[in-house]
């Protein structure tokens, strides 16, 4: 995977204004960008695209989740526990 478009990915998924967002899914970009495979990024990246508290709700199971984002990639991210204690 090209580093630049990981540190990228990296960032945006770091900064986006909920901080409950900001710790899973930048934690999880953190942890994992770099092994995704190209599928995988893209569906990342393609999953930044929506809303934060739409994403923090499919991932709690308060929002039943799109068919489109239902991948094991989802499953992964959904079982994913962000390090709190720094």
């Amino acid at each position: 995977m090209d580093e630049l478009r990981v540190k990228k990915m990296i960032h945006r998924a770091n900064y986006r204004g909920f901080k409950e967002a900001d710790l899973i899914l930048g934690g999880f970009a953190k942890t994992y960008a770099a092994e995704l495979s190209n599928s995988e990024f893209q569906q990342f990246e393609d999953l930044l695209f929506e809303k934060d508290h739409d994403i923090y709700d499919w991932i709690s199971g308060v929002q039943k989740l799109p068919k489109k984002f239902d991948t094991p990639l989802f499953k992964k991210l959904r079982a994913y526990k962000p390090d709190l204690i720094k």
